[in-house]
């Protein structure tokens, strides 16, 4: 199955994809801005190209298992997604996403603002590697 994992934030969302096998999740693209409408035509339309058959979107939890603040604004925007897709789609827990994709990105030759451009994406593709393991492991 293909997915497509989103790491959404207010700023700069994440997209990253997987192989059919479910095998390599590779970070896709960042799509900078806030504005919904064009955030979903881009996500529409990466579907499309990617042939997608399912979401699966990062959830903010904090270090103590509970959601973080951030977590109502991605379900708010989940439910407006929900409105243009008929795929399922999936939560998954994106605590540390970001240190990790720091992590893998530190010793990539970037400047600063090449780095933060890819990190939203790496980040997603780290959100999607959880949600394979996982998956693998039920």
């Amino acid at each position: 199955m293909r997915y497509l994992a989103i790491d959404y934030g207010l700023k700069r969302t994440g997209l990253a994809v997987c192989d059919r096998s479910e095998t390599i999740a590779s970070p896709l693209t960042v799509i900078e801005g806030h504005n919904h409408e064009q955030l979903i035509n881009r996500i529409i339309q990466v579907l499309r190209d990617e042939n997608i058959e399912a979401i699966v979107l990062g959830l903010p939890y904090n270090m103590d298992d509970t959601e973080g603040p951030q977590a109502k604004v991605v379900y708010k925007f989940a439910e407006l997604l929900r409105q243009h897709i008929d795929i399922p789609i999936h939560f998954q827990d994106e605590r540390l996403s970001t240190f990790e994709a720091q992590q893998r990105i530190a010793p990539a030759e970037y400047t600063r603002k090449k780095k933060k451009k890819r990190l939203d994406a790496i980040a997603a593709a780290q959100i999607l590697e959880t949600f394979l393991e996982q998956k693998k492991k039920q």
